[in-house]
Formats: structure tokens, sequence, C-alpha cells
């Protein structure tokens, strides 16, 4: 069946948008400009002031939710529910996973390259499916597990990549990057907590999306807004990549945003990109399936190593080219993309029972920044 214009919109949107999404917020860590003081010029590198501009992002999809609503209203049968009754603490511990996992996965893309950063993302499949066996009780499918270790295959390799490279990257340091894709899988496991604790807690409620993404958009950024203020006095050495070496020097970020109008540029590119990503996320979904989401997050990624291949944020490797395909292929096991094409061979049609559990995971819990991300 052939897609509409509409469909074909969201779709473009979507790719679009998160694709932006990653770019927009490396684009401003490859910056230099002079801070506070005149002070002098040095690399825009303040991460968790860029989270905060994450849940920003986040908390405007709570204004696309009521433009919805409004617009639902006028509809002749509305089917949205903007006064539905429930705790919106209920999304504060989910919060505060995306908020530490945001934060960890800023520090680490100022280490890393931006094409490793995304596909050493897909690490959440691993750790969602295990979290999801032994709190949520589900029963993961033989593909599944199959889709897992090759998940893990992909991250060797991608890994590898990035050691091969490393040694010859002239802006980051082997040990830079090296620690930098560890704590981006180290975060997919605090992603997986989040999103094993939304599906338990959160939407068995029934709340729609947007208005949840909004609601943990609004925890985020309030309490990492209020954090910024003791970072600003925590020592911490060389790791503050910044003159003062603290944890997070808001008013240098401000100042050298004045400095450089073209790292303002960057964030609201990252703001925006977010808003309208969760929307597109939502609406694919809810138009075309979960699957076709799944797809196009996965062909972001494509999208974000030719870009940083064509500004020269990074070199061309082959291993990372294999890396990409193998944790394409555990991503494609693990959400049952290989079904319709095993539905033609006879003696597989017994592997073609769906989850639709798994399903219904992954299309909700992907609304999670780390996508958003």
């Amino acid at each position: 069946m052939a897609w509409t214009k509409y469909q074909l919109l969201l779709a473009a949107m979507m790719l679009i948008t998160g694709s932006i999404n990653t770019l927009s917020a490396k684009w401003a860590d490859t910056f230099s400009a002079q801070g506070c003081g005149g002070s002098p010029k040095h690399t825009f590198s303040h991460p968790f002031l860029q989270a905060v501009g994450m849940f920003l992002g986040e908390l405007s999809c709570l204004a696309l939710f009521y433009i919805l609503v409004c617009h639902d209203r006028r509809s002749p049968e509305p089917r949205m529910n903007a006064n539905q009754s429930f705790n919106p603490l209920l999304f504060f511990p989910p919060a505060m996973c995306d908020m530490t996992a945001t934060s960890i996965m800023y520090v680490a893309l100022n280490m890393t390259s931006a094409s490793s950063f995304q596909m050493l993302r897909g690490a959440v499949i691993i750790f969602t499916g295990l979290l999801s066996v032994a709190f949520l009780g589900r029963k993961l499918l033989a593909s599944q597990w199959i889709g897992i270790v090759v998940t893990i295959a992909g991250l060797v390799v991608v890994g590898l990549a990035d050691f091969v490279s490393g040694e010859k990257d002239e802006s980051h340091k082997l040990s830079e990057v090296i620690t930098g894709d560890l704590l981006i899988i180290m975060a997919q496991i605090i992603v997986s907590v989040q999103m094993v604790l939304e599906e338990k807690f959160v939407y068995k409620h029934d709340v729609h999306p947007l208005r949840a993404v909004g609601t943990e958009g609004f925890f985020g950024f309030v309490v990492l807004s209020l954090l910024l203020i003791p970072m600003y006095f925590i020592p911490v050495g060389n790791f503050g990549d910044n003159p003062r070496q603290v944890l997070e020097d808001a008013l240098d970020a401000f100042c050298q945003m004045g400095n450089q109008p073209l790292i303002v540029l960057a964030i609201i590119g990252n703001i925006v990109s977010i808003a309208f990503f969760n929307f597109a996320g939502i609406s694919v979904t809810k138009e075309i399936s979960a699957t076709t989401r799944m797809v196009l997050d996965s062909l972001r990624t494509i999208v974000i190593w030719v870009v940083s291949l064509a500004v020269g944020w990074e070199h061309f490797h082959g291993l990372q080219v294999l890396g990409f395909i193998i944790l394409l292929t555990g991503a494609a096991l693990y959400n049952g993309l290989h079904k319709p094409l095993m539905a033609r061979i006879p003696w597989c049609a017994r592997f073609q029972e769906r989850s639709a559990e798994t399903e219904r995971l992954y299309s909700e819990s992907i609304l999670s920044v780390n996508e958003g991300h």
C-alpha cells in the first residue's frame, strides 16, 4: 500500500529532525569562543547545559499536546482526553533516569564522533531486553535473543573501529574516545531502566505519549536547571573543560554564546528538533507502524554518519560500516523485521508468532530521550 503525502511528510520529518538532534549538539561542541571576563578562546564544552536545552525541547511537547487537543475538540468526534486524571509524579523516576542518561551521553559526545555516538546507542536493545525479562516477566523469542547477541557483536566492531581511528585522531585522544564509548553504553543501561519504569508504572495509565514526554521534560528541565547552581562550584580538575575547571560553568556558556552566535543557533536547532522529532515519531507509529519508526530511526544513523564525513568531523573507516550493518541486523531481528521475509518460507512458518507486547514496549519506550534524542 502506497504512503500518502502526509505519511511521507511525517517520515521525512522524523528522519531529518532525528538527525539534527545529534548533529546540532555535535556542531555546538566544535565551536571555540571567548568566555566571561575576557578569558581566552576555548571549546564550547557544556554538556549539562545542552541537556537542559534537550529537556526544554521535550517540555515543549506539552504545548504540542494541547494544540492537538484544541484541534481534536473541533472535530465531530473528539478522541483525545485532556482532562484525564493521573499522578504526574509517576513520571519523576523515569525523568531522573532520562536526565542522568542524557547528561552522560552529552559528556560522551564531546569525546567521540557523532556517528559512533548514534551507533552505540543501539546497546539499549540488550539491556531493555534483559531487564524486561527480569522485572516485567516477559519471554523473549529466539530471534530476539539472537538479535541481542548480534547487537553485542556490532558494538564490539564499532568499538574496534573507534580504537583504530582514535590512534590517528588529532581532535580526540584515544583514551577520550574509549571513555566516551564506555559512557554511551553505560548511559544505555540507565535508559533501559527508564523504559522498564515507563512500561511498568506510566503507560499502563494510558497517558498520551506527547503528554508523557512533556511531563518528563518538565521534571528534567526543572531539576537539572537547579543542579546547574551547585555544579558551578564543584571543582573537577581537567575533566571540566572550562576555564574554572568546574563540573558545569553555565555563565561561561552564555558568554561564549554571546561571542559566537552560531552556538545559539546550534542549541536552538537541538531544542526545536527534539520537539518535532517526538511529534513525528509518535505520528509515524500511529499513521504507519512501529516497525517503520524503527527503520527510520536506524536510517538517521546513516544520515549522521554521511554528514559527519562531508563536513570533515571524522574519516571513513570500513570497520564502522561493518559495525553499523551488524547493529542494524541485530535491531531488525529484535524488532521482528525478518518475519515478513520468513513468512514466504514454508518451513519457517513456525517462527511467525508475533510478540505484541514487545512491539508495544519498543514503540512507547522509544519516546524517551535518548531516541530524542
